[in-house]
């Protein structure tokens, strides 16, 4: 089977999009999915909540300036089927190091490229920063499928246009026509709160056929989980958040028929 790209992304902070990629990426895993986690963001906060120490050269950061293969920085995790790039500082730099590069937008796509064309992985997961700067950009251009995790809130939605927007430019730019709107993960849904539901309601209103039957919790013990370095399902195996992202899991493994290799 081929190998699927999916991108996580929300140029808003706080939205679950960390905690989205790294249980996603778990809950494929657990499924017997061979899966890769790319932490793509300078925090690095996806490479600290598998339990992964950040380590100096570890990260896409000399891969997209032409130094090293993508295939020397893959790092096993403490999950079967389960591997990570990690992050480190040093990708912060490649925010302004890409722009001064040719096909600067496509320089991901580039290094991914391999990888890709290898098959060695039947998804790849991409944890993006909380901007759509030069990182998250370019992982538009290199994506297949694009999911959007969106805070069930409503502030959260005056940033959907935006992140569709730049959707539209990379297909425009002739960078990635085959870039799809894969879904959206409604993150943080407290089921108590009128509020809550008529943002989901307005979402789904929207975007027909696109948002997650999945709604993501908020939860107290999702948000422990990334200080102690385990997805949900290491750290509370039952809670309210780990049944969720398995479910979440189940639906995109049918959506983009991710079948077991």
């Amino acid at each position: 089977m081929p190998t699927t790209i999916f991108t996580i992304a929300n140029q808003k902070g706080g939205v679950g999009k960390t905690t989205t990629a790294v249980n996603l990426a778990a809950g494929l895993a657990e499924r017997k999915i061979h899966t890769l986690l790319i932490d793509l963001d300078p925090q690095a906060n996806a490479t600290s909540a598998i339990g992964v120490e950040k380590q100096e050269g570890r990260s896409l950061y000399g891969p997209l300036n032409g130094e090293g293969s993508v295939f020397e920085m893959i790092t096993p995790t403490a999950y079967e089927h389960l591997a990570l790039i990690p992050s480190e500082e040093d990708l912060a730099a490649a925010e302004v190091e890409i722009a001064q590069s040719d096909n600067y937008l496509a320089r991901l796509k580039e290094v991914l490229g391999p990888l890709k064309a290898s098959n060695g992985y039947r998804a790849i997961i991409i944890d993006c920063p909380p901007s759509m700067g030069m990182l998250s950009m370019n992982s538009l251009a290199a994506a297949d499928q694009l999911l959007i995790a969106l805070q069930s809130e409503y502030m959260a939605l005056e940033g959907l246009g935006q992140i569709l927007r730049n959707v539209d430019r990379i297909r425009d730019a002739g960078l990635n026509s085959g870039l799809n709107l894969g879904g959206v993960i409604m993150t943080m849904y407290d089921g108590r709160t009128n509020l809550a539901k008529q943002v989901v309601e307005e979402v789904r209103t929207h975007l027909p056929d696109k948002v997650f039957k999945t709604l993501i919790p908020r939860s107290v013990r999702l948000s422990e989980a990334p200080s102690f370095g385990q997805p949900i399902f290491a750290y509370d195996n039952n809670s309210a958040g780990a049944i969720a992202y398995r479910e979440l899991a189940a639906e995109v493994i049918a959506r983009f028929d991710l079948t077991k290799r």
